[in-house]
């Protein structure tokens, strides 16, 4: 079965998707973790990044990388993440997080319902989440060269200036 949000999988470019910045409440979620049941309010006073990935997505495993590296500069600061995997398989999802091992939450939703309520438009896609619940950004895509406009979203999140782009020759 195709979802839709498989259909555009493969973006070209970073884009926003889904949620509008703070103008609405995030969709709330209940879905099988690692080590229990994982809901977006079981973070309520953090800032969340929602990750959408599978294991088939190439793009995922730099991002993996990515988000271990933001959450050990930011998780004191209030930050945390949950990467939501879309495998029908869950041993493909165990088989990619043996070789690409994740310092975040993992939650698992096999019939795609979520990625619909959060209007997913490739893999990997994530939404920033304020500590109050609001949707406040969303890209589809993971690219290096935008590394620093990524990590920009998460400090104006936490209330923390933005870092300086690097001059480019």
């Amino acid at each position: 079965m195709v979802r839709k949000w498989l259909v555009a999988a493969l973006v070209a470019g970073s884009v926003s998707v889904g949620l509008s910045a703070h103008a609405e409440r995030a969709p709330e979620f209940r879905l099988p973790g690692s080590t229990g049941d994982i809901t977006l309010s079981q973070y309520q006073g953090k800032v969340v990044m929602v990750d959408f990935w599978a294991s088939w997505c190439g793009p995922c495993r730099e991002s993996f990388q990515w988000m271990n590296a933001m959450l050990d500069k930011y998780a004191d600061k209030g930050l945390a993440i949950v990467a939501i995997n879309l495998d029908q398989s869950r041993q493909d999802a165990d088989d990619f997080l043996a070789r690409n091992p994740a310092k975040f939450d993992i939650a698992f939703d096999s019939e795609g319902r979520t990625p619909e309520q959060y209007g997913v438009q490739g893999m990997p896609s994530a939404f920033l989440i304020d500590a109050q619940g609001h949707s406040m950004t969303g890209h589809a895509g993971f690219h290096k060269a935008r590394v620093t406009d990524y990590e920009n979203d998460i400090r104006k999140a936490l209330g923390i200036d933005a870092l300086t782009s690097p001059q480019k020759p």
